[in-house]
């Protein structure tokens, strides 16, 4: 059964058992999916709202964003499951002669790709849904900007969380150009949009606060 038809006690369950999925990247997919959700929350209790009038299609617009990246970020958390099999069994071949030392090798280095990539997807969603969510807390109703502010907080803790399983599959490359291009790659989504969900998150505290 796909973990997104898990109700959420089973997922936890399962989550915290001893099976390998799902793992933080198939977590911190779940995360990325809840925090635009929050951002979309921001725009339907926007729409038909007389004072945002002026912004009624831009919402619609964004929410059709935020649709689009709920479902990317499912289909993502399993698609993080279904690299990791093949990883793991990669990681049990036999490697008793030169031969199977070299065949082990050759095959670690494929699936070591296909399990860095699914988690750099897994943040380039939480980019894109970063910046959607930054338009929700400038634009959307007042009464929701705090959901705006956690949709950032959890967009920001699904970026962090992927990255890991980026650097964990890149340490054990073989190939180190190779592995320094997606570190690399993943690097610059940190810097950048860790900085721009933490702008929005302190924005909405000090609205909340009344500091600005």
């Amino acid at each position: 059964m796909p973990f997104s038809d898990y109700t959420c006690e089973e997922f936890v369950e399962v989550l915290a058992s001893r099976e390998p999925v799902p793992g933080g990247g198939g977590a911190s997919a779940l995360v990325g999916a809840l925090g635009i959700a929050l951002g979309n929350m921001v725009g339907s209790l926007t729409l038909g709202k007389k004072k945002y009038q002026a912004v009624e299609e831009e919402m619609l617009q964004l929410k059709e964003k935020c649709k689009r990246l709920q479902q990317d970020f499912l289909y993502l958390m399993e698609r993080d499951a279904e690299v990791f099999e093949p990883l793991a069994k990669a990681y049990k071949m036999p490697k008793e002669t030169r031969e199977q030392q070299e065949e082990k090798a050759r095959v670690m280095e494929d699936v070591l790709m296909d399990a860095c990539m699914v988690p750099l997807e897994i943040m380039e969603k939480c980019c894109e849904a970063i910046e959607l969510i930054a338009e929700f807390a400038a634009k959307g109703s007042s009464l929701a900007v705090s959901d705006a502010g956690a949709a950032a907080a959890f967009c920001r803790a699904a970026l962090m969380g992927a990255s890991l399983n980026v650097f964990i599959n890149t340490k054990a490359m073989i190939d180190r150009e190779q592995a320094a291009f997606l570190n690399r790659r993943a690097d610059e989504m940190l810097e950048e949009y860790i900085k721009t969900a933490d702008e929005i998150f302190e924005s909405v505290q000090a609205r909340l606060r009344g500091e600005l």
